[in-house]
């Protein structure tokens, strides 16, 4: 519609101008309808190659909807289209990360999920079973006690395990507030060992602290001393009775610096590279646990910039190394 009135417009122009040129000469007349003629083709010409290239544009952003990523707007950087096509171009690669986003996000979920449930067979099998063995009228109460006990410690571990997930995945998605105070790190350590103690003296494991001064560090005091709870938890874990795990601070021009020693059999070589990462189970250090709380310890040291390393020291034993730096590297 609006194309035919254009036209008819241009029309009745040509024919007026003609007619108005007529009264003075018949080829002025001509001259006008020649060029009225020739104007009205190139801009035909001009109105046709700019629909087709709005026309394209459509159809490429038709494929881009459709998840085609091999479009490009090189074609659309000249003319009164190269402002609308920059734009939109910005737009798409906009999508394009926004997509790439959603795809990781969907396969981190779905191996969380997947994660979750491998981790909670095991003891969900264990406690059926048990459950099975207690509807015995055949067990005295010592068993029963027993069967008890051992009900606990697998819903509690399933607990933790649940809770351990559900932290590492609000730090994932950037929904925890780390506080920024003034952390003694002495308060902080007494503080982790005291969680422990229980632990410790039930393994036969010696916890010797050993703090240089009055470190502190800038950091979130509750956050971390889970952190650290669950790297003593690790050291008692694979330090034998009779042993003792060590958990040093000092400061440094750099860094607040907190170590953590075992008298286990230290880490093989060739799992250090793995051992923070989420599930990861070893042949030999981590077969008694489920894996993560190491990497829940390293996801939130790193979130506070800070930095988690793991070795072995002479004579043995595993060290887990914490710096929590005081600019940034």
């Amino acid at each position: 519609m609006r194309d035919r009135k254009r036209r008819l417009i241009h029309f009745l122009l040509t024919v007026s101008g003609a007619v108005i040129c007529s009264f003075f000469s018949i080829p002025c007349a001509v001259t006008v309808l020649i060029v009225s003629v020739v104007f009205f083709v190139f801009y035909e010409l001009l109105f046709w190659q700019r629909r087709n290239k709005v026309m394209d544009l459509c159809d490429d952003i038709d494929h881009i909807l459709r998840n085609d990523d091999t479009i490009s707007f090189d074609d659309y950087k000249e003319g009164e289209l190269s402002v609308l096509s920059a734009e939109i171009h910005k737009m798409t690669i906009r999508l394009r990360e926004q997509n790439s986003e959603l795809q990781s996000e969907k396969l981190f979920a779905k191996e969380a999920l997947e994660d979750i449930s491998h981790q909670l067979r095991t003891p969900l099998t264990s406690v059926m079973m048990i459950l099975g063995l207690m509807r015995s009228s055949d067990l005295t109460d010592t068993e029963r006690v027993e069967y008890l006990r051992d009900l606990y410690e697998l819903l509690a571990r399933m607990k933790w395990l649940i809770e351990t997930m559900l932290s590492i995945s609000r730090i994932d998605a950037d929904a925890v507030k780390f506080a920024k105070d003034s952390v003694s790190c002495r308060e902080l350590i007494e503080k982790s060992v005291e969680m422990v103690s229980v632990m410790a003296e039930l393994k036969g494991v010696e916890v010797i602290t050993d703090i240089d001064g009055e470190p502190e560090l800038i950091g979130d005091l509750h956050y971390t001393s889970e952190a650290i709870v669950n790297l003593l938890k690790n050291a008692i874990e694979h330090t034998p009775a009779g042993g003792n795990v060590t958990i040093a601070a000092k400061d440094s021009n750099i860094s607040s610096n907190i170590m953590i020693a075992d008298t286990g059999e230290g880490i093989p070589e060739n799992e250090l590279p793995h051992i923070f990462e989420r599930f990861y189970r070893s042949s030999e250090y981590t077969k008694n646990g489920y894996g993560i709380g190491l990497a829940f310890a390293k996801k939130i040291i790193s979130a506070q910039e800070g930095s988690l390393k793991a070795s072995n020291h002479k004579p043995h034993g595993a060290l887990f190394d914490i710096h929590f730096y005081k600019t940034t590297i």
